[in-house]
């Protein structure tokens, strides 16, 4: 009887990283803007890059685009080093700030073979580039318009068509959907992630739920440093509580409900008339179970009409960590 050899296990090769920032740090003067900041993004993946005003968030993508200088640390694109390899290393970088750099008295022809231009792609490729940013952007249909008279969003695509007619290997969009209507910004949204396919995309927002759309990982700096690097489903997980939100039709005082249920530390009644239950020591050894209120609520005769467990949402967890409410050195987490 004949031995085979086992058959070798498939092995996942690890994505590329693109993007390695690393005791990212930029001072003015006395006072230090970004601090120590490390993080990496790989090749297929789109990073939310979150900050309250003055966090040092526009600092720190300034640096990344190779607009401003670091004091200390070192960036590196697709392999290159920014400082030690500044033209070879911006090639690899397509940037699209709050403001489109568009051309208003161009058509989006004209302007994007200027943009080629400009990127130093050799003239027999250019219209190949042109027609092939247009075809990502959906912009075929408006090559021969003046940019002026485009729509808001189809300016934003546009802008975006300018950031990635190098092909470049990583995307960096600053606000990109601010002052969009809503099917304009879906629009955007769905092209985004289609460009997260291929490159790597940076996108600094300050519309929390674009971050849950479209990021696959989110980080947010705030005084400078890098407070919290996570996936958007660890995210999510954090976000969840043992807190239950409770809805009766016959509802007592909140006293009673708490005396009533075992293991519940306190109960707060919502502005809508619903109450929040709180276990003690946060459900940890209490057992506190959805299954348990329910059954108690109808032995009370209360009158159940809700009963759903709590969840922070993405605000409420960036609030807590760049106001302190929260310790935010053991709530980093980096996830590579």
């Amino acid at each position: 009887m004949s031995q085979h050899a086992p058959a070798p296990a498939l092995q996942t090769s690890p994505r590329e990283t693109l993007v390695k920032v690393e005791q990212l740090t930029r001072r003015f003067g006395a006072q230090t803007v970004v601090d120590s900041v490390d993080f990496e993004v790989q090749r297929g993946e789109v990073l939310g890059f979150l900050g309250p005003n003055g966090a040092g968030k526009t600092t720190t993508m300034r640096m990344i685009t190779g607009n401003l200088a670091p004091s200390a640390g070192r960036i590196t694109i697709n392999g290159l080093d920014i400082l030690d390899q500044p033209k070879a290393a911006k090639a690899e970088i397509g940037y699209l700030p709050e403001q489109p750099p568009v051309y208003r008295e161009l058509t989006v022809d004209e302007y994007l073979r200027f943009c080629a231009r400009l990127n130093r792609i050799v003239r027999r490729r250019v219209v190949q580039a042109v027609a092939s940013a247009k075809e990502r952007c959906g912009l075929g249909e408006v090559g021969a318009r003046l940019i002026g008279n485009l729509s808001k969003g189809y300016q934003q695509r546009v802008g975006i068509a300018q950031a990635i007619i190098h092909s470049p290997a990583v995307v960096v969009l600053d606000e990109p959907t601010v002052g969009l209507d809503p099917i304009q910004i879906r629009e955007i949204r769905h092209l985004i992630r289609e460009l997260g396919g291929e490159h790597s995309v940076i996108l600094s927002t300050h519309i929390l739920p674009e971050v849950q759309a479209i990021c696959d990982r989110v980080q947010i700096i705030n005084r400078g440093c890098l407070v919290m690097s996570d996936t958007i489903e660890a995210l999510t997980r954090r976000g969840e509580t043992a807190d239950l939100r409770l809805r009766l039709v016959r509802p007592p005082q909140a006293e009673e409900i708490r005396a009533a249920i075992p293991g519940i530390a306190r109960v707060e009644e919502c502005d809508d008339g619903a109450f929040l239950l709180r276990p003690a020591d946060g459900g940890a050894n209490t057992g506190t179970t959805a299954e348990q209120v329910a059954q108690i609520a109808v032995e009370q005769g209360w009158g159940l009409c809700e009963l759903t467990p709590e969840r922070r949402s993405l605000e409420q967890i960036f609030v807590d960590i760049t106001t302190g409410d929260v310790d935010s050195g053991s709530d980093t987490e980096t996830v590579a």
